[in-house]
């Protein structure tokens, strides 16, 4: 009987909805920011999407304007069940120049929760700063060997998981990512159901 209550606890707790944080700013790529945020919600995950900028509305790397659904300072203090930094220069330098972000980062490592990051975020906004030493990541072919140098163990792979961090290599990879993301959220299944509906086929 004991077990039986534990298993339908952690089954209604699987059931309960997954929240994201996807931070964004002036100089963000656009496709790691729009396919990730696509792909979570049409998964059911419930994404809010941040900007680190004074105001909501930022211009991403390729001049595309995205309007955030809230400043960065509304999220800190919040549970999230995974935070996610999108890449694009100058927006990864934003990124690891806000602040607020990076104390909600080591949030959720205290908190053992998930944390994502995709072309040049991985280095810049992770281990220019020391936060992911002695971790398996990837990151934009280009700064493979920078983040080397910041005792990070780089794998040349388009998506990395590594304990509670998922890193991907750049715009191309946006799409495996942002299903790694779900896959690690909600399953192998819905990351599976999602993909199909897509018409998105794996390789």
């Amino acid at each position: 009987m004991e077990k039986m209550m534990e298993k339908m606890m952690e089954e209604s707790i699987e059931k309960m909805a997954k929240k994201v944080l996807v931070a964004v700013a002036d100089g963000s790529e656009e496709m790691e920011v729009v396919i990730v945020v696509d792909v979570l919600r049409r998964a059911g995950i419930e994404v809010t999407l941040a900007s680190v900028m004074d105001d909501r509305k930022i211009t991403a790397s390729r001049g595309v304007e995205l309007t955030a659904d809230a400043h960065i300072a509304y999220c800190e203090n919040k549970a999230w069940n995974m935070v996610v930094l999108p890449g694009g220069i100058p927006g990864a330098e934003h990124l690891a120049n806000s602040k607020v972000l990076t104390r909600i980062i080591h949030d959720q490592q205290k908190a053992g929760a998930w944390l994502a990051a995709i072309c040049a975020a991985p280095f810049v906004v992770l281990a220019a700063k020391g936060l992911i030493k002695g971790a398996s990541a990837t990151c934009f072919p280009a700064l493979h060997a920078r983040m080397a140098e910041c005792d990070v163990h780089v794998i040349n792979e388009p998506v990395v998981h590594y304990q509670k961090l998922i890193t991907s290599q750049g715009a191309g990879t946006a799409m495996a990512f942002a299903l790694a993301l779900v896959r690690a959220l909600k399953g192998d299944v819905t990351a599976c159901e999602v993909a199909r509906a897509m018409v998105f086929v794996e390789s």
